[in-house]
């Protein structure tokens, strides 16, 4: 019963962390019942990475996705992304995108547009915890720009996962976190457990690099929102309608871009 249990969890976890590795661990339990538990795992990890970078790819296009492809100017912010199947959008956002990205690479030498979370490759609605609305190809997350010492921008982020690492509001800011959190909105800034390590604590955030980015996608009739915290719109001046509060009850983003499609 508790080898039941424990198998049950497994695939609850790998189906919510992949969307796909609870039903090619399930396959796996049954074709390889024989085995030694470590000879399963070994398969099961075989069939998983064939199955998530040979085959998935082919098959997203009929449910209206596409692989983002990892260019010179649009990188996921690690392998976690692409191994996880959290890297698929429609064809429409994969092509805004890389043709955001190229223009300001070309326009900052070297200096990337890094993805986080996008959207699992199959069935709209289909959720992608821990966030509200990635379930049908049209979202993804983007990782701010930072600036080093010398004030040059650089491709590095201030936390491994991408997420977690706030830009905070100054004093003179309004501090939409503290009215969320006075609410009794516990979750707002739960992100912060997710950094899986801070580091490059000597970069800044970039108010003209990031405006300049937000920018560039707001040229596009086909963006529909784009979610950053209240105070980094008012810093940046953004004054487009489409930029705006994504409400309490989802996550702080003054640690990421959300960008959706109409």
């Amino acid at each position: 019963m508790l080898r039941i249990i424990i198998r049950f969890i497994a695939i609850v976890f790998l189906t919510v962390l992949t969307q796909v590795g609870g039903l090619i661990y399930l396959i796996s339990i049954l074709s390889f019942r024989r085995k030694t538990r470590r000879t399963r795992l070994v398969y099961f990890t075989l069939i998983y990475l064939f199955t998530t970078y040979l085959i998935i790819p082919f098959i997203a296009p009929f449910f209206g996705r596409e692989k983002i492809k990892n260019t010179d100017y649009l990188q996921p912010r690690s392998f976690f992304y692409t191994l996880t199947n959290r890297n698929y959008v429609t064809p429409e956002l994969h092509k805004i995108l890389s043709s955001v990205s190229e223009r300001f690479e070309k326009k900052h030498n070297g200096i990337q547009v890094v993805y986080l979370d996008a959207n699992f490759p199959f069935f709209n609605k289909f959720p992608l915890l821990p966030h509200l609305s990635h379930n049908d190809g049209k979202k993804i997350d983007l990782t701010l720009i930072y600036k080093d010492e010398k004030g040059k921008l650089t491709n590095r982020k201030p936390s491994i996962s991408g997420y977690g690492v706030y830009e905070n509001p100054t004093r003179k800011e309004y501090n939409q976190i503290d009215v969320c959190k006075r609410k009794g909105y516990w979750q707002y800034d739960f992100p912060k457990y997710l950094t899986f390590g801070r580091i490059n604590r000597d970069i800044k955030f970039s108010n003209q690099a990031n405006k300049e980015l937000i920018n560039l996608f707001l040229q596009y009739n086909q963006m529909g929102k784009i979610f950053i915290e209240p105070h980094l719109k008012s810093r940046l001046r953004l004054n487009n309608a489409k930029v705006r509060f994504h409400g309490c009850q989802a996550v702080r983003h003054d640690d990421h871009i959300h960008l959706q499609l109409r």
